[in-house]
């Protein structure tokens, strides 16, 4: 049935659980085809027109999206994050003016995500420029987070930069894209020097 097949795909969606999907559902139903008439036009338009930025992997409907393709972004600075919404999170909060990188998670046996399935290639390709002075490491302070960050600091070490990570404001355990604008803001403003 068309319904539960639409209840069915909104639950799958992050927080929204099999009620909230049937509340969406009965929404829709009620405004009928306009509301899925301009539901069905944004998702189509995003399936056609947004991809990873080259660059970056930030979500962008040009090649390269407008935080690497901004000249007045001090390219100097590198912000290495888990996924999209931490860059988001970060850009949300108004303090950072560098550029980032998308890792694309953070490593983890017990997932099964090595090296290999993160960017780091893509990362080390951006460091050969030479134009980047310090890596910024934001990564959630969880055990394959910080395990990741040595991981980082290992490969980044032959390229002598300044790179630091956040400070104080992120609790063990802490994601990113959850923490208010003030505590990112002072964690990043304080954040720690691991090598120089």
């Amino acid at each position: 049935m068309p319904i539960n097949e639409l209840i069915h795909s909104l639950s799958k969606m992050p927080g929204v659980g099999h009620r909230l999907a049937q509340r969406m559902t009965l929404f829709l139903l009620k405004n009928e085809k306009v509301a899925i008439a301009q539901l069905v036009g944004a998702l189509q338009n995003v399936y056609n027109n947004v991809h990873k930025c080259k660059c970056c992997g930030n979500f962008s409907s040009a090649h390269i999206c407008n935080i690497c393709s901004d000249s007045k972004r001090d390219a100097t600075q590198l912000c290495i994050v888990e996924t999209v919404s931490d860059l988001w999170a970060l850009e949300r909060a108004k303090f950072f003016n560098g550029r980032y990188h998308i890792l694309g998670g953070v490593l983890s046996a017990i997932d099964n995500v090595g090296p290999d399935k993160l960017t780091i290639h893509g990362l080390l390709e951006r460091m050969q420029s030479g134009k980047i002075e310090e890596v910024i490491i934001a990564l959630s302070a969880t055990i394959e987070g910080q395990s990741t960050l040595f991981y980082l600091m290992d490969v980044l070490e032959p390229f002598h930069v300044r790179i630091s990570s956040l400070a104080q404001g992120v609790p063990i355990g802490g994601e990113l894209n959850y923490l208010d604008n003030a505590t990112l803001s002072a964690a990043f403003q304080d954040r720690r020097l691991l090598a120089s």
